[in-house]
């Protein structure tokens, strides 16, 4: 975010911004925003409809600024969005397997935002399933002790430390709903005792985790299954991110948004536009004006100019500090620190549309097969680009409710 005088302390990326962050960031400047009179003289400008440019919009919009968002793609979304193919015939959902939009920060934030009451969730036949050499577990709604029972009947030596790392997951994710529940808001010093947890694993690698419950390599690539939805393997990846999300599905669930969570990007469209807001598609941003070291507005790759007060960039880093914003208005060490970043891995999907219907007979919505070569090997392929060595995920769309695809057919994702 881009607002007024250009420092070191104001730059905010929202890139990939969650629903959940994002209304505590709101909610932390909320009292700044509400001394800023009249609105119509702070006229902010989004760049990119993902879910994160729609909600700092819809809060903004809703709040009386005027906004307008940028989106280079002819719907809103980003990743929530979805396709057609053979006429009509076949719509492919881009990117969502399942979400935990319940009892947590992002449902209290599309709430507050008159959104979640337009959606229809509907529950998962499981979290997921995990098919791995020797093992095949489906993962049940909202009952993490038969979680822990099922998996425990195959490794019985580590139960006890099954139990203490699925509880310990659950543990984080309570925290994390605590904190947006207090509005983000704590006393620094008693930080570590009101959230030991968070505290506990703040440095910590999920392998790291793992290893202080599980010692069993097959028990530790089971509980650790959903790497592949984080893009980092156990030894990489951080135990507050994996804790956090896989806790929150264990205890809360997970949903499909029905139709297609294309329905979550049209509604927090609406409720922009219905606020005041506007929405320009198939209009990419190509320049973020400066003028004396302020942002002035936006001009798009058709020559219109955009005037702003403030703008928040949803493209990706460096696109927008080296290639938007004009040479010399970054400070060298931040161009620097993000020139050190590595890409992250991408995910390689196929979208299938078959002429028979599968619903009821094979299991599972979301299964996750593992090459049961561990996560390490599979990530390096991946790196690799092996494709046909790494492990895979399968959703077969028509298992969460009847009617996802029209009869005789069924609609499958391969990730």
């Amino acid at each position: 975010m881009f607002d007024r005088k250009i420092s070191r302390r104001s730059f905010l990326s929202v890139s990939a911004m969650t629903a959940g962050a994002l209304a505590l960031d709101w909610r932390r400047i909320s009292a700044y925003a509400a001394k800023m009179e009249p609105k119509a003289k702070y006229p902010v400008v989004i760049i990119g409809a993902g879910l994160g440019g729609l909600c700092c919009g819809a809060y903004l919009a809703r709040a009386g600024f005027p906004v307008t968002i940028l989106e280079q793609h002819n719907i809103p979304g980003g990743y929530a969005t979805a396709f057609d193919r053979a006429g009509g015939k076949f719509t492919f959902e881009v990117s969502l397997h399942g979400t935990s939009i319940h009892n947590n920060a992002t449902s209290r934030c599309l709430s507050e935002l008159g959104v979640l009451e337009r959606l229809k969730l509907v529950a998962l036949p499981e979290v997921y399933r995990l098919k791995s050499p020797g093992l095949d577990i489906s993962v049940p709604q909202k009952d993490p002790n038969a979680y822990i029972n099922r998996l425990s009947r195959h490794f019985p030596h580590e139960e006890k430390g099954i139990r203490s790392f699925v509880e310990e997951m659950i543990g984080v994710s309570e925290e994390v709903n605590k904190l947006s529940e207090k509005k983000g808001k704590f006393i620094k010093i008693l930080f570590p005792l009101q959230y030991s947890k968070m505290w506990d694993i703040r440095k910590k690698t999920l392998a790291q985790m793992l290893g202080e419950h599980v010692t069993d390599p097959a028990a530790q690539n089971a509980l650790s299954a959903l790497w592949g939805y984080f893009g980092l393997p156990p030894e990489k990846l951080s135990a507050f991110y994996y804790a956090n999300a896989t806790g929150g599905y264990l205890k809360n669930g997970s949903y499909y948004i029905e139709q297609r969570s294309q329905a979550l990007s049209n509604a927090l469209a609406d409720v922009i536009e219905e606020a005041g807001g506007t929405l320009h598609y198939e209009t990419a941003a190509e320049e973020i004006e400066i003028k004396d070291g302020s942002v002035a507005g936006v001009r798009t790759a058709q020559g219109k100019r955009i005037p702003a007060r403030t703008v928040v960039s949803n493209a990706g880093a460096l696109t927008t500090f080296k290639t938007m914003l004009p040479s010399g208005v970054v400070p060298p060490d931040y161009l620097k620190k993000l020139e050190g970043y590595k890409p992250s891995i991408s995910s390689f999907i196929v979208w299938l549309g078959l002429n028979r219907d599968l619903r009821g007979k094979i299991p599972g919505s979301s299964t996750h097969v593992a090459s049961g070569r561990g996560p390490g090997a599979d990530y390096q392929s991946c790196i690799k680009g092996e494709v046909d060595r790494g492990g895979f995920s399968v959703s077969v769309y028509d298992n969460i409710f009847k009617g996802y695809s029209e009869p005789g057919t069924s609609t499958l994702m391969l990730l």
